[in-house]
C-alpha cells in the first residue's frame, strides 16, 4: 500500500471511531484494515492507536500523523482540483489561531470578507491569546502580534501596529499629565495587561532605552477590558492601538508620552511553519490579510 493510501486508511480509521466502522464505511473486511493499521505502524516505528476491545485512542505521534495525513490529502485534492479546472474555486480548510481582542475585532471581518469570496474554504479559528504550536496542534497559520523569535517560524508582515500610552482626561486631571517617563513615579498607577513585562519601556532624548515600574492598580489577561478601565479613570494603560484608537479618537483617552515612545517592532505576523508546503488557499489568504489591513491599517491615530 503506498503512503496516501496508508494516510487515507488511518484518517478513516480515526474518524470512523473504530477499525470495525472503519471497515464498513469502506466495505473492506475488518481483519484488512487493522493489518494496514499494524504495517503501518511498524513502518514508522510507533505506536498511533491504542486500542481495547471498546475504544480506541490517539497517541501524540498519532495525532502528529492523523493532522498531517489530513493536510497533505486536503493538498493532493486542491492540486487535483487545480488541474482540472485552472479556474477552480479555492476549496478545503484552513486551520487559523488569532490572539482575542486583534481576531475577534479585526480579523473576524476581515475572514468573512475572505469566505465571502471563497465559500468553498472551510475556517476553523481558534481566538485565544495563548502561543500555539502550530505544528503540535495542525495549524495552518497564526497571527501573532510581538517581536518574533521562533527560528522554525516563517513570517510575513501583514500590518502596522503601535504601542500607545494613554489614560483618561479625568485621571490626567487628578494626577497630572507626564511631561517625561520620570513623571510617572508622581503617584501615577497603571492597568497592566499579565502577559506583558513588569516595566514600561521608553527612550529617551538621547536615544537611551528606559524602564520604568509603577504601581499597578488592575491586572488582567484582556486588553478591551483594560482600556475599559482606563476610560473609567483607573490608571494609565499601555495598549496597542488596535485596541484603544476609537476611545482615543472619542477623546475618553488621551496618549501621554508620545515622543518617549520606544518604538518596539510590534508588526502583526502570519506565521506558519517553515517545514509546511504552503497551500495555495493558506497563500491567498495571507495576501488578502496583508491587502486588507495595509501599511498604515484604519486603526492608526497618527
Amino acid at each position: 500500500m503506498n503512503p496516501i493510501e496508508e494516510m487515507q486508511t488511518f484518517i478513516r480509521i480515526v474518524e470512523a471511531g473504530s477499525i470495525t466502522k472503519a471497515s464498513e464505511q469502506m466495505n473492506t473486511v475488518k481483519s484488512a484494515i487493522s493489518r494496514r493499521l499494524t504495517e503501518l505502524e511498524k513502518r514508522l516505528g510507533v505506536t498511533l492507536l491504542t486500542r481495547t476491545t471498546r475504544s480506541q485512542t490517539l497517541t501524540d505521534p498519532g495525532k502528529r500523523y492523523y493532522q498531517q495525513s489530513i493536510r497533505i490529502i486536503d493538498d493532493l485534492r486542491e492540486v487535483e482540483s487545480s488541474i482540472k479546472n485552472e479556474h477552480c474555486a479555492l476549496a478545503g480548510n484552513i486551520k487559523v489561531a488569532a490572539p482575542f481582542s486583534f481576531g475577534l475585532k479585526h480579523l473576524a471581518p476581515a475572514l468573512r470578507e475572505f469566505n465571502d469570496l471563497h465559500p468553498d474554504i472551510f475556517l476553523d479559528v481558534d481566538f485565544n491569546d495563548r502561543k500555539v504550536d502550530l505544528i503540535e496542534e495542525g495549524f495552518d497559520l497564526a497571527i501573532r502580534i510581538a517581536k518574533l523569535t521562533d527560528s522554525s517560524l516563517k513570517a510575513r508582515k501583514i500590518t502596522h501596529i503601535n504601542t500607545i500610552y494613554c489614560a483618561s482626561p479625568s485621571y490626567l486631571e487628578k494626577y497630572g499629565t507626564p511631561a517625561e517617563p520620570y513623571d510617572l513615579y508622581n503617584g501615577h498607577v497603571r492597568v497592566r495587561y499579565n502577559l506583558t513585562a513588569e516595566g514600561w519601556q521608553f527612550i529617551d532624548k538621547l536615544g537611551q532605552p528606559m524602564n520604568i515600574k509603577i504601581p499597578t492598580v488592575v491586572s488582567a489577561n484582556n486588553g478591551d477590558y483594560l482600556c475599559e478601565e482606563a476610560i473609567a479613570g483607573r490608571g494609565i494603560i499601555s495598549s496597542p492601538d488596535f485596541i484603544c484608537y476609537k476611545a482615543i479618537k472619542r477623546g475618553q483617552l488621551i496618549p501621554i508620552l508620545t515622543d518617549y515612545v520606544k518604538k518596539l517592532p510590534m508588526d502583526a505576523y502570519a506565521v506558519y511553519p517553515q517545514t509546511r508546503h504552503l497551500s495555495v488557499r493558506v497563500r491567498r489568504l495571507i495576501d488578502f490579510l496583508a491587502e486588507y489591513f495595509g501599511e498604515q491599517p484604519y486603526w492608526n491615530i497618527d
